[in-house]
């Protein structure tokens, strides 16, 4: 199976409650931990209401997170494009690059908070539009072009960047929910996607299907499309044991759900839970759960699933939340580094077959041993020695050494005679 990469997405969900500067700092030093654990992305919200998402310039956010990490690409997730003028988008976007050493990824979506595109006094039935038609202009001023373009909502006049991004190419996603939109706008443009409706177990059951939008717009429009720039979200909260990972997680998903999922956003088909095991239940409880609340290797069984019912993917990425405590989610990150990632890609498959074959293979090996003898037997007092001497049991490899037990005996018998 091919490698695939692994990455977070920060919208972010803070409950209420919390100093808004310590959530700042401490969603700065997950995306630091995160660098350390290994993870390829971390992506990073926009949202100006709803009170639980307080992000407003992910380009900012994203520019500190630069300073404090060396290797993870900085990927806006997303840039709602209505509400800005594309040619100050492409030009945070370039700086940004420059300030993360080339780690930048541009993720674009029409905006995800109707409450959003209400202060800004933009109607919803012109985001999708807008999106497509900013993302057009900002390809043609990343690869240099002077581009004099006039809409109902921007006007450039032979406008060009005066500095291009330090990548060649700098990728560029949408962001896809459950419609075709998304999907069909990244085939137009022949670039990648963010799938962000996977969160949901309708949204995860969709994603056979979504895939050929993409494919079929690519087509139409003369450009080419590539799973391993498909990234599909996934929710998850991990620990050592089962019980253990309900127990970290159920109050805060409760909380969660109820209060902004249900109370705040009042998303159409979602019900409070009734407790804080009926939360986990409907969240993870069941086959084909968009959620996983459980063991590392519950986890990789979700993801190998979700692989093979897409037909391949380019990318995992967890939602960022705060369901446990910022101990315990920190944990359930790094288990997910240490164990998932490994089992997913296949790591480790190498290290398994090695010791199966040494395991299997002691005749391999007997030789070594033979020698080892030889030269204590050449040793008078080293032969002497085998009658007192008892197998040495350590830690350190010793596939070459002797059976000094069975030995120490021939050399007892052989004396007596």
């Amino acid at each position: 199976m091919p490698r695939i990469g692994f990455g977070a997405f920060l919208a972010p969900h803070h409950p209420i409650g919390e100093n808004p500067t310590l959530q700042f700092r401490r969603d700065l030093d997950f995306a630091e931990h995160l660098d350390k654990l290994g993870y390829d992305e971390f992506w990073c919200g926009e949202h100006h209401s709803s009170g639980w998402e307080m992000i407003g310039s992910p380009e900012m956010f994203l520019a500190a997170a630069g300073e404090r990490t060396k290797r993870i690409k900085l990927a806006t997730g997303v840039v709602s494009l209505p509400y800005h003028h594309p040619f100050n988008v492409a030009q945070r976007m370039v700086q940004l690059d420059h300030m993360t050493g080339g780690r930048a990824i541009f993720g674009s979506g029409p905006g995800a908070l109707p409450s959003d595109a209400y202060t800004l006094g933009i109607d919803p039935m012109v985001q999708r539009d807008r999106q497509d038609e900013a993302i057009g202009i900002i390809k043609r001023l990343l690869a240099g072009e002077r581009v004099t373009a006039k809409s109902e909502w921007f006007t450039m006049r032979d406008a060009a960047l005066q500095i291009l991004p330090l990548q060649e190419e700098m990728p560029f996603a949408v962001a896809s929910q459950i419609s075709p939109s998304g999907m069909t706008l990244a085939g137009k443009h022949g670039i990648g996607v963010i799938s962000i409706g996977s969160m949901s177990d309708e949204g995860l059951t969709a994603l056979p299907t979504q895939w050929s939008f993409a494919e079929d717009a690519a087509r139409k429009h003369g450009k080419t499309v590539s799973r391993k720039d498909w990234r599909v979200v996934l929710s998850w909260h991990i620990a050592e044991t089962r019980e253990k990972a309900r127990e970290e997680a159920g109050k805060g998903l409760f909380r969660w759900h109820n209060e902004y999922i249900v109370g705040t956003l009042q998303r159409p088909g979602a019900k409070a839970f009734k407790s804080v095991s009926d939360a986990i239940d409907q969240t993870s409880g069941t086959p084909g759960s968009a959620s996983t609340i459980g063991t590392p290797d519950d986890l990789v069984n979700t993801i190998k699933g979700v692989i093979k019912m897409s037909g391949g993917l380019g990318a995992v990425i967890g939602f960022a939340h705060d369901w446990a405590n910022i101990e315990n989610t920190f944990r359930s990150w790094d288990l997910v580094a240490r164990y998932v990632v490994p089992e997913v890609n296949g790591y480790i498959e190498g290290l398994r077959k090695s010791q199966k074959y040494v395991i299997e293979h002691r005749e391999a090996f007997e030789r070594a041993g033979q020698a080892v003898m030889a030269k204590i037997m050449e040793n008078d007092k080293a032969a002497a020695a085998l009658a007192v001497t008892r197998s040495n049991r350590f830690a350190a490899s010793s596939a070459n050494a002797p059976d000094l037990d069975k030995e120490a005996a021939k050399a007892k018998a052989k004396a007596k005679a």
